[in-house]
């Protein structure tokens, strides 16, 4: 086990993986600097945006469904702390597709294993509950009490502040690797003990030998509408998160004016992280006002009031990296977030500390290697 005390460890990436891995590290006292190219909370990155969606739901997996049941209190801790909302419970709806519903179906064990609050609501009962929506081929629905959203872009900049409080340093500037990736920082070898690479999407530019098998980034764009004058039935307090495998989206309720958020299902699409723009497609957009009008019939002639262009680094089996270069014992690669790393946000910091100073290995599945698709029953992201 390394000796927090004497260590120095460089994380690089400033997103909510390397935010929460840096205060970690820095609370088991280590002396530790965070990297990043931009200022934490810059719109390039993958944790960019306002908000993500906090759902136990992983289907049959435990790990992840444990993780997020205590992420979520951790969150809460945070909040008391800081004294302002990082969390809103406006619980979360899965909609089950008919004749689609295996991932839905292994959940239902699953939280019934854990104790995850949920209930099942049959067809002719989800008008009742949420009459926001068209719930036309669903089978059924699963509403998680004690899930909700995560104010990210908050969560990212506050948790940046409160390292900085903490006696964390910050550098701006800029890792690479060589030829035989190690890592440089501004051009130099970058020295020291530990060093944890956080760089979202990134990653795939830094370790193509090592990661290019097993790692893809694919855009995802996210459209925020306008909920129509005078009616609060879509603000946070009257209506849950959602996901809707059917149609393959997901989407937010209003909160502080911000819109509806949606986002269909991302698409394989090369993106040029350093210099492309961040503007939304307008296939997106399309594709967008074509689901509000069959899932949401009120926001059918709504507006788009925001949009971001976001990017998602993905693994085959949708598992996170979590593990050491096979070629430098001291560079600790975290990544793969698959669409669904944000929400595990400290129980990851966490974790990835104690893999950093060897309190204990990584698990076998964010180890680096070989990795394949997984079918739905055993899928922890549901695709």
């Amino acid at each position: 086990m390394t000796v927090p005390g004497s260590t120095h460890a460089v994380v690089a990436g400033a997103g909510i993986a390397g935010v929460m891995t840096a205060l970690y590290l820095r609370r088991r006292g280590c002396r530790v600097t965070l990297v990043d190219r931009w200022e934490p909370g810059h719109p390039r990155a993958s944790s960019s945006d306002y908000n993500r969606i906090l759902r136990s739901i992983h289907g049959a997996d435990e790990m992840y469904t444990r993780w997020v049941r205590e992420a979520r209190l951790r969150w809460m801790e945070l909040e008391q702390e800081l004294g302002i909302e990082l969390y809103n419970e406006c619980g979360a709806l899965i909609l089950a597709e008919e004749g689609h519903s295996t991932w839905e179906e292994v959940t239902i064990p699953t939280f019934d294993k854990l104790g995850v609050p949920y209930v099942k609501i049959e067809p002719d009962e989800l008008p009742v509950r949420f009459p926001q929506f068209d719930f036309r081929k669903v089978a059924f629905g699963l509403f998680e009490p004690e899930a909700g959203m995560v104010l990210a872009h908050k969560a990212v900049t506050e948790t940046f502040k409160l390292f900085l409080r903490e006696g964390g340093t910050f550098h701006l500037g800029r890792v690479t690797t060589d030829e035989a990736e190690k890592p440089l920082l501004d051009g130099k070898p970058l020295a020291a003990d530990l060093v944890v690479l956080c760089c979202g999407s990134w990653l795939t530019y830094l370790f193509r030998q090592t990661l290019g098998p097993i790692l893809d980034v694919v855009r995802q764009d996210i459209v925020y509408t306008s909920t129509p004058e005078g009616d609060r039935s879509f603000d946070a307090d009257q209506m849950p998160c959602f996901v809707d495998h059917g149609y393959g989206a997901y989407g937010i309720p209003s909160i502080y004016g911000w819109g509806v958020k949606a986002a269909i299902a991302w698409h394989a699409t090369d993106i040029d992280l350093d210099d492309e723009d961040r503007v939304v497609d307008q296939s997106a957009i399309a594709r967008s006002r074509q689901y509000w009008a069959y899932r949401f019939p009120r926001l059918a002639n709504e507006i788009v009031v925001d949009q971001k262009a976001c990017h998602i680094s993905i693994t085959p089996d949708t598992h996170f990296i979590i593990d050491f270069h096979p070629r430098h014992d001291n560079v600790l690669i975290v990544g793969g977030c698959s669409g669904h790393l944000f929400k595990h946000g400290p129980m990851l910091g966490d974790y990835v500390a104690g893999v950093g100073l060897r309190e204990w290995g990584t698990a076998p599945r964010f180890k680096i290697g070989p990795r394949s698709s997984m079918s739905l029953g055993e899928s922890p992201s549901g695709r």
